[in-house]
């Protein structure tokens, strides 16, 4: 390989790692974000609860409110990553229309409305059940309902936060 193919792939990995580090950023504030409307919702913190369960092999009961948080701000931040990385390769792929900041439109809101899905059915569809017990059998609906909003309060954060964060990185 000639040295200067070896510095455009060198630079095309870092460009990668800052648009992920940037979409993780993006994860966070729209994690961040979601706290008010769990903290007024009946359930609460009980998916973030629910999560730390699973991740821990324990009981919600035996989370602590710390650890909850960790789980949560931690997943906002996979998630924004993977909405970063998502982005990325539907830019390549879908045509660019629209831009809004340096960030192609459709693809945005694509990378987008898939994380928030992708999201919201893990959690829902395969986490809860794992964490069984009373939750899972008289609040699933209510717990489900619960990080159906989350998710959808996680992708209105980041349609608006995602594409001024990785315009930054480009």
């Amino acid at each position: 390989m000639a040295p200067g193919g070896l510095l455009q792939v060198a630079l095309s990995q870092l460009s990668f790692l800052s648009q992920v580090a940037a979409g993780a950023v993006a994860g966070l504030a729209a994690a961040i974000a979601m706290v008010v409307p769990m903290s007024r919702q009946p359930e609460g913190f009980t998916p973030a609860y629910i999560a730390a369960s699973v991740l821990r092999r324990t009981t919600p009961d035996e989370v602590r409110f710390v650890e909850a948080n960790v789980v949560h701000h931690g997943t906002g931040m996979v998630a924004g990553g993977l909405y970063a990385a998502v982005l990325m390769f539907l830019s390549g792929v879908v045509p660019d229309l629209v831009r809004m900041e340096q960030v192609e439109l459709f693809p945005h809101l694509l990378s987008v409305s898939l994380v928030v899905l992708f999201v919201y059915v893990f959690f829902a569809h395969l986490v809860l059940p794992r964490a069984g017990g009373r939750i899972y059998e008289e609040q699933a609906t209510a717990v489900r309902g619960q990080w159906l909003r989350s998710s959808l309060v996680f992708g209105a954060v980041l349609v608006v936060v995602g594409p001024t964060l990785l315009s930054s990185t480009m």
